[in-house]
């Protein structure tokens, strides 16, 4: 699985589809081709020092090796970002964190456009009540 390195495709990535978790937070985007997944972690300096958030990136790095490598998908790309419960989340939690993020953003992929969604005028708020 290929890494994004430049600053646009993470902005692009932010843009899209996301689905944040206690342990961690995934952006998914559909990239419109299919070349084989990117992946791309982050994780801000509001979660501690430079040993602190590399150290939560590499926990990032071994749940996106077991769970990314048999769930991803083509033509997506996808971005990681740790947060504070990233460090101390056991690891099967997390394990379950990736895979309900990535379950939700391809499920709202799939459901964007289904005709089941309420407007406001079909709910009624919109209409007078007189």
């Amino acid at each position: 699985m290929d890494h994004l390195r430049k600053r646009r495709d993470f902005l692009a990535a932010a843009r899209a589809r996301k689905c944040a978790e206690e342990g961690l937070v995934l952006q998914a985007r559909l990239r419109g081709d299919e070349a084989s997944p990117r992946i791309g972690f982050t994780v801000t300096r509001k979660v501690g020092s430079a040993v602190v958030r590399n150290r939560a990136k590499r926990r990032l790095r071994a749940a996106a090796a077991e769970v990314l490598s048999l769930a991803a998908k083509d033509g997506y790309d996808y971005v990681l970002i740790g947060r504070q419960a990233t460090l101390t989340r056991r690891w099967p939690d997390l394990l379950n964190d990736l895979r309900h993020a990535l379950g939700s953003v391809h499920a709202k992929r799939a459901s964007a456009g289904s005709p089941s969604r309420t407007t406001k005028s079909d709910s009624g708020k919109d209409r007078p009540h007189g």
